[in-house]
């Protein structure tokens, strides 16, 4: 008997933790570490890469009956880069000075190995409201592990949260080495650590359990 198809929650779910892009498949990682020195550069590509994940997954999957399977990876991208496109022309007019700041990296939302293993693995193959749920999904995962390290990043290398400065560590000594690649690659190491090791002690308590029932004696 097959499986159960899996809901929208449960899709969510396994995008958000047990299959987040950035702990677990270790993808994105070029961003992770650019853009993590201040939380409102973070703040700004996550909610973009929300948006074109989502968005970009509903429409292959929209698309994935009338796309020769020949030509699919080149309909994906397109479909991504429109999406980015959309993204880069919002934040050029209304945020022209955080457009500067993540230079780049908005534009290499295209080949974001997030936003193309969710069109590819998940949605050519899925309904648009599955899609729509796991892009989403896999967007809000990388937000968060990316806005968690821009939290510690700033205030340690900068002495500013969101830009404003911190008056209870006016006198820390700043740590200069979060505000480059480097601090960033340490965080992010350290987060993996965290949350595997919190992975690791889930699954061990669940086989615990799962054990103690099977060995428990039946009642008479």
């Amino acid at each position: 008997m097959s499986p159960p198809p899996a809901s929208g929650m449960s899709v969510l779910k396994r995008m958000l933790w047990e299959e987040n892009p950035v702990f677990v498949q270790i993808l994105g990682i070029c961003s992770a570490l650019a853009v993590t020195n201040l939380v409102k550069n973070t703040m700004v590509m996550g909610v973009g890469l929300i948006f074109t994940t989502a968005l970009s997954s509903f429409t292959v999957s929209a698309l994935r009956s009338y796309t020769p399977r020949r030509v699919r990876m080149m309909v994906q991208i397109l479909v991504i880069a429109a999406y980015v496109i959309m993204v880069k022309i919002f934040l050029d007019a209304f945020m022209p000075d955080i457009s500067k700041q993540l230079g780049a990296y908005v534009g290499l939302i295209i080949t974001n190995c997030i936003v193309m293993g969710r069109a590819e693995g998940f949605a050519a193959s899925n309904t648009p409201g599955k899609s729509f749920i796991d892009g989403l999904g896999a967007g809000i995962g990388y937000t968060m592990v990316l806005l968690i390290i821009a939290c510690v990043r700033e205030p340690l290398g900068l002495g500013t949260f969101f830009g404003f400065r911190i008056e209870a560590i006016e006198e820390w000594t700043r740590w200069n080495v979060m505000v480059i690649a480097p601090g960033g690659f340490f965080m992010l190491a350290i987060f993996i650590w965290v949350a595997r090791y919190v992975n690791e002690e889930i699954d061990r308590r669940a086989r615990a359990g799962n054990n103690c029932d099977h060995h428990e004696p039946k009642k008479k």
